[in-house]
């Protein structure tokens, strides 16, 4: 079939709804459908390019200085999106979020009666981190940017949430649409634990000790500094060492944090890890820990999970649906630095206890294949197509 994929974010930049677009993109590309991703364009003007088999029409946008992050023109553009539409002809149209220009293809999808489907990654924490607002202005904000979310999704015929607490959240703050809970899905033929992180270690020059791993940006709502401050009383307990692998706007800020915990030299800072050391990189690690209170899903998590590490999460939004307590690693309560420090040293000097998480976390995420996924997502097109 022929599907239009509609993303405010896409290659090159670096967050999990980037990553889910391209991935859903290549899948359905690799399964012989024809696809068309319309997303903000790497310049300044409008561009029809060709990503890995993939044709994109990006629509002139403006860097943000952020995480190679652009912002699409959302004015004059509804009639260059229309003929690219036209042209491509497509059976179905999977809307990605609800900014910018997403308001001109959902006009677009009605008039040429186009069926929508639309899946929600967005999170105001995510955004509204970075406002220099008091906290009643933020919530004011909160609600506005949920009411244009609404304006949106109200008109898309099927909307997908990557976990039931996502969909529920929809529900909750008053969306009617049917809302189908679908994972992001995981590789398992990229991410498994027949990798091999060696040379990692050796590029990094990382010690021979039990290490924990945070991948991921380094942006305010992921919360480091609380894994950070949780490792430094984890290490009175421990001899251990800590990779904060990624890249993003708070870096500098954490590693004066380390450095302010007397940590520096237990924690190491990779910056940019390329995508193709990702899965590496996880076997470099003995266990992975997560602190942002605004995941509505967590890629990185699952990807460790397939690789075969515990993970120790805190206990919001999406993380408990991947980590069970004391089966594939721990969670924790927000602010909760000593029993997240308790985990840490826990798990870290037990190999027993490590090898027993291991395992459950293989086969916890097999019901993640992102094959699975694709077969969902194929689903639910033939779905709206046939209405």
């Amino acid at each position: 079939m022929k599907i239009l994929i509609v993303a405010v974010t896409y290659y090159p930049n670096i967050n999990g709804a980037s990553y889910f677009t391209q991935r859903l993109a290549n899948y359905l590309h690799q399964r012989g459908h024809s696809i068309l991703v319309v997303a903000p364009s790497r310049t300044m003007a409008n561009e029809n390019y060709d990503l890995q088999g993939i044709k994109v029409f990006g629509i002139r946008s403006f860097p943000t200085g952020k995480n190679h992050f652009r912002i699409a023109q959302s004015v004059f553009i509804k009639k260059a999106i229309k003929k690219k539409i036209v042209e491509f002809s497509p059976d179905v149209i999977h809307l990605q979020s609800h900014f910018i220009f997403s308001k001109a293809v959902v006009e677009i999808a009605a008039e040429l009666k186009i069926p929508l489907i639309g899946t929600n990654h967005f999170m105001p924490e995510n955004l509204t981190h970075y406002l220099p607002l008091p906290i009643k202005a933020k919530k004011y904000v909160t609600r506005r940017m949920w009411q244009d979310f609404l304006k949106i999704f109200e008109k898309v015929d099927i909307v997908t949430s990557p976990t039931a607490t996502g969909a529920k959240l929809l529900t909750d703050i008053g969306l009617t649409r049917t809302i189908i809970p679908v994972s992001n899905g995981v590789d398992l033929k990229i991410y498994n634990p027949q990798n091999s992180g060696e040379y990692l270690k050796v590029k990094y020059d990382l010690p021979k000790k039990p290490t924990l791993l945070y991948l991921g940006r380094l942006d305010l709502e992921k919360r480091i500094e609380v894994l950070l401050e949780a490792f430094a009383l984890a290490r009175k307990k421990i001899d251990a060492h800590f990779v904060v692998a990624g890249s993003g706007v708070e870096e500098d800020n954490l590693k004066a944090k380390a450095a302010w915990l007397n940590i520096e030299k237990a924690v190491t800072f990779t910056g940019f890890v390329a995508e193709a050391d990702m899965p590496n990189l996880y076997r470099a690690a003995d266990c992975f820990a997560i602190a942002g209170i605004a995941e509505l899903q967590s890629l990185v998590t699952m990807e460790a999970m397939a690789s075969g590490l515990p993970v120790i999460a805190v206990n919001a939004m999406a993380l408990p649906h991947l980590v069970k307590p004391g089966e594939n690693g721990f969670l924790f309560e927000i602010n909760d630095i000593d029993s997240l420090a308790g985990h840490m040293a826990m798990i870290l000097s037990d190999d027993g206890l490590r090898k027993r998480m291991s395992q459950a976390s293989l086969e916890i995420i097999k019901k993640h294949d992102i094959e699975k996924i694709i077969d969902k997502y194929e689903s639910l097109y033939n779905e709206v197509i046939n209405c």
